[in-house]
């Protein structure tokens, strides 16, 4: 049996204050917990991806984690009913002479049930097959009562032209962000970088969560992706704004595993809109893109604004409806952005490892950049 080696950790009565708090014992990162003037000990690391227990909150005999809300006893370790073997260590916890002693040494082990990893946790690898396009459509309407969507309609069409092609058909699919319901962004990366996993946390906690579509297709299945949206006070669609930020845990990959999960992609779009701001609505999307590392063809994207003055949304439509120089942009787009692809598959373009790629090129280091944390 291993000898004891007993930390003093602080006066009681002062320790007494919080419920939970994060503690130095020797190395280790514990969590000391206080419940009705009893103190609690176990390890401050969750067994999830290493979030800290000791910055987390008392829930009735369960210390919560901050980061993805994993359950742990605050006296044994243990996790909640159904998955007591998915355990962190504790820590024997005396007070002496109003002073908290911790026992460094750990007074049971740390256990993890296995976990099936969620499917799309799979290495991306492109299956042999024609060229893949994804139209992914951002504009928003209500289902009992559609509308017609120039945005929309152009996307169509480019999909269709993509499959029509003469020498090499293409595969399509398209997804409406309206049709599918999935959470807003929750701010995990705001707690830590590495509290932003992929895939998402919040797909990995809720399996009603529909934002695995857009995952599936974006990095499992798709060598073009076409996006649509229409201008909203000068941006892009809300909606448009809600998908990219559950993507952040794509761009995050790069950041805090130096893993690129978006390989030999092709991005392009549609803006239409009956006001003006095309180039900054064009910007955002292809700076976002290029945060995941995807490749753009020449001429990225087709739009169609009439101006600032002109609210006369019902001329807006009918002009791209009657559109050609409109539709055949749009087909010449994804013509250029599946030559474009293919040539990046069949080539060695792309091929070779990326050392922390987008604009977080260098290791980050806080503690260097700012002393005294």
């Amino acid at each position: 049996m291993t000898e004891a080696k007993w930390i003093d950790v602080g006066a009681s009565e002062e320790l007494a204050g919080k419920p939970v708090q994060e503690l130095r014992v020797g190395a280790k990162r514990i969590a000391l917990t206080c419940r009705d003037g009893q103190f609690g000990a176990i390890s401050g690391v969750c067994n999830h991806v290493g979030g800290p227990l000791g910055n987390g909150r008392l829930d009735g005999d369960y210390v919560v984690c901050p980061w993805h809300y994993y359950k742990f006893h605050w006296q044994t370790g243990e996790g909640e009913p159904g998955y007591e073997a998915d355990r962190v260590p504790s820590h024997d916890v005396k007070v002496e002479n109003g002073r908290v002693l911790i026992n460094e040494v750990q007074k049971t082990k740390r256990g993890r049930l296995p976990h099936e990893a969620h499917p799309l946790a799979r290495d991306p690898k492109r299956e042999p097959g024609p060229i893949r396009v994804l139209g992914i459509s951002t504009t928003c309407m209500t289902a009992a009562h559609p509308r017609y969507s120039t945005s929309e309609d152009l996307l169509e069409h480019a999909l269709a032209a993509a499959r029509d092609r003469a020498d090499s058909a293409c595969d399509t699919q398209m997804l409406r962000i309206r049709d599918l319901s999935f959470r807003a962004c929750e701010g995990f990366y705001s707690k830590s970088a590495r509290a932003c996993t992929w895939p998402c946390s919040i797909t990995q906690m809720d399996s009603k969560d529909q934002m695995d579509r857009v995952y599936e297709g974006v990095v499992h299945w798709a060598d073009v992706i076409l996006v649509a949206t229409p201008i909203r006070w000068g941006g892009a669609s809300s909606l448009y704004y809600k998908m990219i930020e559950r993507m952040n845990c794509i761009q995050n990959q790069e950041t805090v595993a130096n893993r690129h999960l978006m390989r030999n992609k092709v991005a392009a779009f549609i803006i239409t809109g009956g006001q003006d701001n095309v180039q900054a609505v064009a910007g955002q999307l292809l700076g976002f893109f290029a945060e995941l590392g995807c490749q753009f063809p020449q001429f990225p994207y087709v739009a169609h604004s009439r101006g600032w003055s002109a609210e006369d949304m019902e001329n807006n439509e009918q002009y791209v409806r009657d559109s050609k120089a409109l539709h055949d942009g749009a087909a010449a787009l994804v013509h250029r952005s599946a030559d474009m692809a293919k040539v990046m598959i069949e080539s060695t373009l792309g091929q070779g490892a990326l050392v922390r790629g987008g604009r977080k090129g260098h290791e980050l280091d806080t503690r260097a950049q700012l002393p005294g944390l």
